[in-house]
């Protein structure tokens, strides 16, 4: 990225994520980034307004879910019994938490956030969860710290957006994905060009939304990386929400949320 600096950006998005994980008041109302819904609604229906059951969001522990996400990757990578899963970006552990419910026993959920305090958080949630089938790493998304070819679906949710280097993000899913491994993500995505006052704001570049990508570039990004069956689903609906985001700017005139779906 040209309009903000990379080791800039990184660390406000580090900082940022950082307080809202030591916030008593994170999510909707909070210090939040990226959110699913406005300041009006309540964080559970904010979340259901994303795609999330009640009956998903009540066998979570207090604080596992932040408000944080753009859409539900879990259940878009229908995962199945015995998986593994690596989550991008696990924040306090909602989609871990839910993808270890799908995959059961025998599947195992890795999540890699950069932030130790949403990893203490989410290593919290899960020992309240008595989720031994889940495991949270420090690590970044675009050097993850995982081996080469072991995993099943990689699942991310509001997160790929807000790195510097997105084709190395790419480059990496690919390397840890097994052979028709599959990407099933949650993103926002530029419906056209973003003007320069909005990519030079690092407020709204840390909110998921100045480090939108074009739908286009993104599908070169991830074909370059060697993906196939590339798909990319902008939620319409999603301007709704995505306005309140950021109000007074228009942002839902320029981004929006999508479902982004890939094989190895």
């Amino acid at each position: 990225m040209s309009e903000i600096n990379q080791k800039v950006a990184r660390q406000a998005v580090q900082e940022r994520y950082g307080e809202i994980a030591t916030s008593e008041s994170a999510g909707c109302g909070g210090p939040s980034g990226c959110c699913g819904g406005g300041a009006a609604q309540s964080l559970e229906e904010s979340t259901a307004n994303l795609g999330y059951s009640p009956e998903d969001l009540a066998t979570l522990p207090e604080g596992a879910n932040l408000g944080l996400g753009c859409g539900n990757p879990q259940a878009l990578a229908s995962l199945l019994e015995g998986e593994t899963v690596v989550d991008l970006g696990s924040g306090a552990g909602i989609d871990c938490l839910l993808a270890a419910r799908r995959v059961g026993p025998s599947g195992r959920v890795i999540g890699i956030d950069m932030t130790t305090a949403m990893l203490e958080k989410a290593r919290s949630h899960a020992d309240q969860a008595k989720a031994g089938n889940v495991e949270f790493r420090l690590g970044e998304i675009e050097h993850l710290p995982v081996g080469d070819g072991q995993v099943d679906v990689i699942i991310s949710n509001c997160v790929i957006n807000l790195s510097t280097d997105k084709p190395q993000v790419f480059r990496e899913a690919y390397r840890v994905l097994r052979q028709g491994g599959r990407l099933a993500i949650w993103d926002t995505v530029a419906l056209t060009q973003l003007p320069d006052e909005i990519k030079q704001d690092l407020d709204l570049y840390t909110s998921c939304l100045a480090g939108a990508t074009p739908r286009d570039e993104l599908q070169a990004m991830l074909v370059g990386a060697g993906f196939k069956d590339v798909r990319i689903t902008p939620a319409d609906l999603s301007k709704t929400f995505i306005e309140d985001w950021a109000p007074g700017h228009r942002i839902e005139d320029y981004v929006v949320s999508a479902a982004i779906e890939a094989v190895k």
